[in-house]
């Protein structure tokens, strides 16, 4: 007898093949008055370096035994979240060079990460000690965090709840800022001295026989991060953008379109929005920022720019591209031969149309469109019908722009949608570590991601019933008027469900009450079973008049993309992007694709600052030789 299929509930969906993340749960509290951080913090180091010295690699005296360490290319050239000392020393016993890491210190370099008693969970009744760490390793220098508890099991030692090594920098290769600036002339006499403007335009156009040891594909916030990184690393490189002008992948979008994240999440390496930046950046002022930001630190971007054909030479570790680009008016190709491809194309890949929607060729409607390429309303909808399939963030926000100019709107709502409220997001999630007056960014990502990520969930199961709870009124009145809601996967919120699957969220700026309010019709629940002439017919029969139809319905995985640019060869070959790994990691994006010299880049703004860095270091290990593509 087969066994019957076991029905998944919409908000525990994740992307295919990826691991559903278990949630943590928090240890019991211990009395810890009168301990004295500073001593807890710089004995557990003395001692932890002890051991690394003496090439022993045994961890469990210094982990409990519910414990993460999470590291970023500090003890290996990969990505890991290790749960438990055994996990640990079986990692660093299988590796040829064992410990990588060469020591640790207590960080003193500011009164924000000096050794502390402070709570690790969210209520605050756990409470430990905790500090940053300055970490040598064997090509580098990195930083950390490690958050301490006293092991009642082993009588009161003080172990690792959790513990964060992130690599930095490489010795050697520092970045080109600080004391490491350009002088940016050579003064003295010099014949045929060219000009900065000279200087530039030869670079940016790899005149002579220079060539880009990296190629990026897609000049949005992951690119040019990306490259900027790379800039200050000495590694060459060349953007190339199909769209006109940098930004336009923003510019060409819905003109209402205003970032849900805030100012002080979204900063980018090395050039901080100004003080006067409005909290919330409208798409087209950001699109101006990143091409301002590009030509600020001189990035070499091509627009008007397409792949032609790619062909990877496995023997020499080296691609063939060949690019078209259109320039003052004119076509001109270009092949070269870079060691590197980042595809940062968005975390997203193509706009999708659902397969199973059948007769979109037979509407006779105004406009039936996917959300990406919507950018405007008529400016008097009155007496017009509008239907938008999909119920995220650009469906809302659509909705919304319809509602305003006087269309009847209707929102077909197919699975339930995790929703919070715009204040009450940053209240309750981005408070503390990314505000007015808050930590510096660089510290507010280390105290983030030193998180582990089944910690991290376990934080946001929290936070979502503070947000629930505030939000109650307007989640009450959206049940009332049909619309289907959920708290994400675990009841981890927002934030988990796009670390999940990519989607299935909204950040409220308006749209919500307009549906409370019956201002936004909902029709949930139903299939489309196809479009017509000028409605929608459901597989319940019903039908849904309509004289435009926006079809928010996501985008394809990236994967799917690099299938359509690369081929089946490479597609093949390289891992699913997005989801969580088996240890807790986001799959791919940001680390070793599968391929050799092919690199998946995307992410929120925030995520493209942090992991920016990340991937320029493996690049750049990789071009002076300190790693190889090989290396776990």
């Amino acid at each position: 007898m087969a066994t019957p299929a076991i029905e998944v509930p919409p908000s525990n969906r994740i992307v295919p093949g990826s691991h559903h993340l278990t949630p943590f749960a928090w240890p019991k509290p211990s009395d810890i008055t009168g301990v004295d951080p500073e001593q807890v913090a710089i004995t557990w180091v003395s001692s932890f370096n002890d051991l690394v010295s003496s090439k022993e690699f045994d961890v469990s005296g210094f982990f409990l035994k519910d414990s993460y360490w999470r590291d970023l290319l500090c003890l290996t050239w990969d990505f890991h979240t290790l749960h438990g000392p055994d996990k640990i020393t079986s990692l660093v016993q299988d590796k040829p060079k064992r410990w990588r890491i060469k020591s640790l210190s207590v960080d003193r370099s500011s009164d924000i990460g000096k050794p502390t008693i402070g709570p690790v969970d969210v209520s605050g009744i756990v409470k430990g000690v905790q500090s940053f760490l300055t970490v040598g390793t064997d090509v580098g220098r990195g930083r950390g965090v490690v958050r301490l508890l006293p092991d009642a099991d082993d009588g009161g030692k003080w172990k690792v709840f959790s513990l964060f090594t992130t690599l930095q920098e490489l010795t050697g290769f520092e970045e080109s800022v600080g004391k490491q600036r350009p002088t940016g002339v050579e003064h003295g006499a010099s014949i045929n001295r060219k000009s900065w403007k000279e200087r530039r335009e030869a670079e940016v156009n790899f005149e002579g026989e220079s060539e880009p040891a990296v190629l990026i594909i897609g000049a949005g916030q992951g690119g040019l991060t990306t490259a900027a990184r790379l800039k200050q690393l000495g590694v060459e490189t060349l953007l190339v953008e199909k769209n006109p002008r940098i930004g336009d992948s923003w510019r060409n979008r819905y003109d209402q379109l205003v970032l849900h994240d805030t100012v002080w999440y979204d900063h980018m390496p090395y050039l901080n929005f100004p003080p006067n930046w409005p909290v919330f950046t409208p798409k087209d002022k950001l699109a101006d920022w990143f091409e301002f930001y590009a030509h600020a630190l001189e990035l070499n971007v091509w627009t008007s720019t397409r792949i032609k054909e790619t062909k990877w030479d496995e023997s020499n570790r080296k691609w063939t591209v060949e690019v078209e680009r259109l320039k003052d008016g004119k076509k001109e190709t270009r092949t070269f031969n870079p060691r590197h491809i980042v595809q940062a194309t968005g975390h997203s890949g193509s706009p999708h149309i659902p397969a199973d929607i059948k007769g979109i060729q037979d509407f006779k409607g105004d406009r039936l469109v996917h959300s990406a390429q919507f950018t405007a309303p008529e400016a008097d909808g009155k007496g017009k019908k509008a239907v938008i399939v999909g119920s995220c963030n650009s469906a809302h926000d659509i909705a919304q722009d319809y509602y305003e100019h006087g269309y009847d709107v209707t929102i077909v709502q197919r699975s339930s949608t995790c929703v919070v409220t715009s204040k009450t997001f940053i209240d309750v999630v981005l408070s503390g570590l990314y505000n007015e007056g808050g930590l510096p960014v660089e510290e507010a990502d280390l105290m983030n991601l030193s998180i582990p990520n089944p910690i991290a969930k376990r934080f946001h199961i929290e936070a979502a019933q503070e947000t629930a709870r505030r939000d109650a009124q307007l989640l009450c009145g959206l049940v009332d008027a049909g619309f289907a809601v959920d708290s994400g996967p675990d009841c981890g919120g927002l934030f988990m469900k796009y670390l999940h699957r990519g989607g299935g969220y909204y950040i409220d700026v308006g749209a919500l009450q307009l549906i409370a309010e019956r201002k936004i019709k909902i029709k949930h629940g139903q299939e489309i079973s196809r479009i017509n002439a000028h409605s929608i017919t459901f597989a319940d029969d019903s039908e849904l008049e309509a004289d435009e139809i926006v079809l928010a319905t996501g985008f394809t995985n990236m994967r799917d993309m690099a299938r359509d640019i690369f081929g089946d060869e490479l597609a093949d070959r390289v891992g699913d992007v997005w989801g969580f790994d088996e240890e807790g990691e986001i799959r791919t994006m940001w680390r070793r694709s599968g391929h050799p010299g092919f690199w998946f880049f995307g992410g929120n703004l925030a995520l493209c600052r942090f992991f920016s860095r990340i991937l320029s270091l493996q690049i750049k290990a990789l071009e002076e030789g300190i790693a190889k593509y090989e290396d776990a």
